[in-house]
């Protein structure tokens, strides 16, 4: 089993302070955007989120991220 991916701690947000948030940057028309919207992610954090275990190994990457990847390498 994996090791489950890190939650967000406010010591990381803190260091963003004066990052431009995507969703700022990128074109919300873009097909890509529109779609990652109506995905279900919590469906997919449910289905893969067994395979992951909080007490071993190094934390994982987020599941959305994968499954994200794979959609594109699919895609295109």
């Amino acid at each position: 089993m994996k090791m489950k991916p890190e939650e967000n701690s406010k010591q990381q947000n803190q260091g963003e302070l004066f990052r431009n948030r995507l969703d700022q940057i990128l074109d919300p028309r873009h097909p890509l955007y529109q779609i990652a919207n109506k995905i279900d992610w919590e469906k997919f954090e449910k289905e893969f989120g067994k395979y992951y275990t909080g007490k071993t190994g190094r934390p994982g990457l987020r599941i959305r991220l994968l499954v994200g990847l794979h959609y594109l390498k699919h895609a295109y």
